[in-house]
């Protein structure tokens, strides 16, 4: 698929069948994720696989809504940074949480962009402290976002070119 195609193709898949991902696959999406461009070459991001069925349900948690989808994805790719390496990170994460979604679409599986950062629940708990503490990441990591991945349970329409918002260009 060429990439007008796949950017075309690429929709958030929230509905996921029961079937693993393979440990090629998994590879290929953290390849793309640590192949994205990264603010003076820096590398900010650093990514935590969750294949672990509890710790995905406990991530589905994080947010009072939006969030449920990681309770049946095969697995999660956590994209957080390092900000001591870099001002960018946000930036820099969004270049691989991105990566990660084009890359997924590429092989033919769902994924969803899950936001953290400026999240969390009506209480006020911040998603991202949730995030950090079911998977123990260290406190000087900022985390931006996770991506939900696995097969496709649905196939969505490729996005309409005739609702381009080409006004939105001045």
């Amino acid at each position: 698929m060429d990439f007008k195609d796949l950017i075309k193709q690429r929709r958030s898949i929230r509905t996921f069948t029961p079937e693993a991902i393979t440990p090629e696959e998994e590879r290929a999406l953290l390849r793309a994720a640590l192949m994205a461009p990264s603010s003076k070459g820096k590398h900010s991001y650093f990514f935590k696989v969750v294949r672990d069925r509890e710790q995905l349900t406990a991530l589905s948690q994080c947010r009072d809504a939006g969030t449920q989808l990681l309770a049946e994805a095969a697995m999660a790719i956590v994209v957080m940074a390092d900000p001591s390496i870099t001002d960018i990170w946000v930036e820099d994460c969004a270049s691989a949480t991105s990566y990660i979604l084009l890359q997924a679409e590429d092989m033919g599986l769902g994924g969803c962009w899950v936001q953290v950062r400026n999240r969390g629940k009506e209480d006020g708990t911040q998603a991202q402290d949730i995030v950090k503490q079911v998977l123990s990441i260290p406190a000087e990591y900022q985390v931006l976002s996770m991506v939900a991945l696995g097969h496709k349970a649905i196939e969505r329409n490729p996005q309409n070119e005739d609702k381009l918002l080409w006004d939105h260009v001045l």
